[in-house]
């Protein structure tokens, strides 16, 4: 129980931390990352200047990487929850885990038939399994086996008093074992903590499996390691069991940005650096943009100027009046006004003002204009 305590209190101290600077911090990125890929999209192949703004790019996205791990691991991030059956993820990520762990490591799947749907974040839970297959990876320098399993778990009273943590009730397991190095357990006590990690310097930044952590912790799962000293190790991942049946089979596919037709779009931004390139983007992707600095200006075109947007873009966080309270007051007005979110707050700072319902359109900061124009384009189209 103390370990359990002290795990707790590093996580919630990193957590704040990297709570605290993720809004300004993604609100920088996104201005970045969409000037950046401006850049690479004006410059042509061989202007040398072209593979400057590819660097830039790709230091954003690493940056935008390490934020979003930061925020797992202390469950600060924002879920989307869904029902899906988690063997349909594996199968989908199945060729990539065989390219990520290599020729020299045999794969092996043992799937149940009857598994129960489970209530996830499917790019998290994705997230999830990638990052244990790496770590299971890493384990088998000189190859071995990797398998993955999953099953239907109930857990009893006994079994959640034997290992701390985990609570009693219906699960869907996913196990992934190796036949590497294994762990003693000095290293099983720390091996979920922030920045705690056994490769050599440069090998690791130490926050995969504490990413893992908090992504199963804040979806409300457990997790649970079993290992031994040259006797390779297990992780084993409860998800909590869904009592609904997945609408459709989770499979990833990539879809392209779509340009608008015209479509009048209001842009709610309190930031100067991001609303200027939200009006960049809006008309790159060919929409009619008018775009404002707060709810106040938005209510006086609509209320007062007799503007009729076709989607309104805004900010969940702002100074006077907010996004979710902006939402309601217009739809007095507009009662059929299609709505998109968007924020680079965390988790909890986004939920405390309301708009983490079920099915409520959202897209996070930082993102690409390509997320942002498929995200448009299903709301005007009815997809989302």
């Amino acid at each position: 129980m103390e370990t359990q305590i002290r795990q707790a209190q590093k996580m919630e101290a990193v957590g704040s931390l990297a709570g605290g600077v993720a809004h300004d911090f993604n609100n920088m990125l996104s201005v970045i990352l969409g000037y950046g890929q401006y850049l690479v999209d004006e410059l042509h192949a061989g202007d040398p200047l072209r593979e400057c703004a590819l660097e830039i790019v790709s230091a954003g996205n690493r940056s935008a990487a390490l934020t979003r791990q930061l925020l797992a691991f202390s469950r600060r991030q924002t879920l989307q929850l869904e029902v899906l059956d988690v063997n349909d993820v594996l199968k989908n990520l199945e060729k990539m885990l065989r390219r990520l762990i290599g020729e020299d490591i045999e794969f092996v799947t043992r799937l149940a038939e009857d598994l129960r749907p489970a209530e996830v974040d499917p790019g998290q839970i994705e997230q999830v399994i990638m990052n244990l297959a790496v770590n299971a990876r890493d384990a088998m320098p000189q190859g071995g086996t990797l398998t993955i399993e999953t099953a239907n778990a109930d857990l009893d009273e006994y079994y959640a008093q034997d290992h701390p943590g985990i609570a009693p009730g219906e699960f869907v397991m996913l196990s992934i074992t190796d036949t590497g190095c294994g762990m003693d357990e000095e290293t099983m006590r720390r091996v979920f903590e922030p920045f705690f990690t056994t490769k050599q310097t440069g090998k690791g930044t130490g926050l995969g499996l504490s990413t893992v952590y908090g992504i199963v912790k804040q979806m409300g799962g457990s997790i649970w390691v079993y290992s031994e000293p040259g006797s390779g190790a297990t992780f084993k991942v409860y998800l909590p069991r869904a009592h609904a049946e997945p609408l459709s089979k989770h499979v990833q596919t990539k879809k392209e940005g779509i340009s608008g037709r015209g479509e009048n779009i209001l842009v709610v931004e309190d930031d100067p650096s991001l609303r200027k390139l939200c009006g960049r983007i809006m008309a790159s992707l060919k929409y009619n943009a008018t775009v404002v600095a707060n709810g106040g200006e938005a209510l006086l075109l609509v209320e007062e100027q007799g503007m009729r947007p076709d989607l309104l873009l805004t900010d969940v966080v702002m100074p006077g009046i907010g996004g979710r309270v902006l939402v309601d007051r217009l739809r007095r007005t507009l009662p059929n006004l299609k709505v998109l979110y968007m924020s680079g707050y965390t988790d909890d700072s986004i939920a405390q003002h309301g708009v983490l319902d079920p099915g409520t359109p959202f897209i996070h900061k930082p993102f690409t204009s390509r997320d942002l124009s498929i995200k448009i384009s299903s709301l005007l189209r009815g997809e989302e």
